[in-house]
Formats: C-alpha cells, structure tokens, sequence
C-alpha cells in the first residue's frame, strides 16, 4: 500500500515538474523578445533624444516593471485573489520575496543598465548570463536542492553559448571605464541568483502569481522613488515627456509580455527548481537573437549561430530525462 502511495506521488512530482519546465522555456521565450522590443524601444523619442545616456534606460526599466505590475495585479483582480496581496504582505514570506524583488529588480537590472553603459552590451551579457550557474549553486547550499552533474552541464553550455552570442571584443578606449563595467555586470549576475533563491524559498508558502505582483510592484516604488532620484531631475523630466508620446503606450504593451515572461519564470522556479529554472530562462539568448534577426534584421554572424547551437545543446541537458524529475527539488 505504502509502495503505491509514493508511486502516485512520484507521478504528481513528476507531473509538477514538467509543468514547471515547459513554464521556464516559456520564460526564457518572453524575456527574448521584452529584451529585443526594450531595445527597440530605447531608441524612440524622448528615451533616445540625447537628453541622458544614463538616465534614459532607468527610465524605460521604471515604466516597464510599473506596467508589468500593472498587468499582474488586473489578472490577479480578475481570477478574485487580488486581497492576497495584503495578506501575503502581513507574512513572514513576504519578507524573503520583498529582498528578492530589490536584489532582482533595481540593484540586478539597474547595474545591468550601468555595466552596459561602462562596459557595453556585449561584455554585460556575456557576464550576466552566468545567473543561473550562480543561482544553481545558491539553491544547491541554501534550499537544498538535488541537481544532477547532467543539469549542471547542462547549465553551464547554456551560460557558454550565451557568452559566445554576446562576445565582442573591446575596441580602442570606447569605453574608459571598462572594469568599473565589467563589476557591476557581476553584481547583476549576483543580484539575479539572489533573487531567484529569496522569492524560490518564499514561494513554499506564497502561490506564484502573487510573490511575482509583488515583486513587480516592489520593484516599482523603488525605481520611482530611490533610482529615479539618484539619476537626477532629468529621469523625471524623460519620464514626463514618455508620458505624451507613443513610446508610452509600447512600453506598456511590452511590459505585457515581460509580466507573461515574469510569472512563467517564477512558476517554473516554484514547480522545477531555481537550478533548472535558471538554465532554462536563459534560453532568453536564443530567442533574442531569432526576434532580432525578424524584427531589427539582426546580421547572423558565425559566433551567433555557434552560441545558439550551445544553448540548444544545454537546454536539451538542463530539461533531462522524464524519470530525473522527481528528484529535483529536496529540502
């Protein structure tokens, strides 16, 4: 009797667990194209009027994660759950998804705005993309979670091949602060693991959907309040400008597709494991190069379609074999 009670549960697990893998592929699919249209985005009028450099990008990401919360809080509304809010916030969990909101959300993307400013695109996201081995290693430890030497390769071909797709060298002293760059790329990549492990261990008792309403509204205030301030009085004065123009309204419909990217990669992370659910949202890489090349007429260069290859390769060892997934999450 015994012996079919844990085969039933393996079967749920099981079950779970995939669920959770095509939710993180999901993600890495979404967060391809946010990223592709962002960028489109960022060369409209007033973000790329030359007012500032610096500020602009704070400003995209701001009205961005401000919509994002915007779109999860009315689905939330509408499935009758929006009062878990208030009550998910009175919990000790909460606690956990509020750090991982701020370390994810306005230290992670705010110094990955500034790396690629002092460093460049390139560099940052050949960087930025080792999250996930980061993050991996931090659930590993923290959480206690079980990931095969099959996943961990897998892991780390995906990171590989996504470091081959944003690999440029330097040239001359277009960028005089380079390493200044280059650090808070890592801070970034640290800030990310982080927050997958906070919100992962936060979610045992928060559902998914809310711990990532929150976090897109936490990251909000805190982009409108502390980051905008520091960018100085013209980020307010960008972001008044944004309000009258159409990049306003394709913000807002971007952020639609990061608030899908968003929820799909803290589910998989709450049914498949921060590890594997990292390894899959990276896959972000791939994607941006396909919605580049048919939307920006992205040159496909041979580094591109080598670092494609290894993310496929590692997204291929990073899902596993069906009878692995039962074990993915022990704590």
């Amino acid at each position: 009797m015994q012996g079919q009670i844990d085969k039933i549960l393996q079967q749920q697990e099981g079950s779970f667990a995939k669920k959770g893998i095509g939710w993180g592929l999901l993600a890495g699919l979404g967060w391809g194209l946010d990223c592709t249209l962002m960028g489109m985005a960022l060369g409209m009028a007033p973000l790329a009027g030359g007012i500032s450099l610096f500020a602009a990008p704070l400003v995209g990401s701001c009205l961005h994660d401000g919509f994002a919360a915007l779109w999860i809080f009315l689905k939330n509304f509408v499935d009758g759950r929006w009062r878990d809010y208030l009550r998910t916030l009175r919990t000790r969990p909460a606690r956990f998804i509020l750090i991982g909101s701020f370390l994810g959300g306005p230290i992670g993307m705010s110094c990955n705005l500034l790396a690629i400013y002092f460093a460049g695109a390139s560099y940052t996201t050949a960087i930025t993309a080792a999250y996930p081995a980061i993050g991996a290693l931090l659930g590993a430890i923290f959480l206690k979670e079980k990931i095969s030497r099959r996943v961990w390769v897998g892991i780390f071909t995906a990171i590989l091949g996504s470091f081959v797709v944003g690999y440029v060298p330097p040239a001359g002293d277009q960028y005089p602060h380079f390493y200044l760059g280059i650090g808070l790329a890592a801070v970034a990549a640290l800030g990310w693991a982080m927050e997958g492990v906070f919100s992962t261990y936060g979610m045992d008792l928060v559902d998914s959907d809310i711990a990532i309403g929150i976090r897109q509204l936490a990251s909000f205030i805190v982009y409108f309040f502390v980051v905008l301030p520091i960018a100085g009085s013209v980020a307010y004065k960008i972001l008044l400008e944004s309000l009258t123009s159409p990049v306003f309204l394709f913000i807002a419909g971007i952020a639609m597709v990061g608030s899908i990217s968003y929820t799909s990669w803290y589910r998989a992370m709450n049914m498949t494991g921060v590890g594997r659910a990292m390894g899959l949202n990276v896959t972000y890489a791939l994607w941006s190069v396909l919605f580049g090349w048919l939307l920006v007429n992205l040159t496909i260069t041979p580094n591109l379609l080598a670092g494609v290859i290894l993310i496929c390769i590692g997204t291929i060892l990073t899902i596993g074999s069906p009878k692995d997934l039962v074990n993915l999450r022990s704590k």
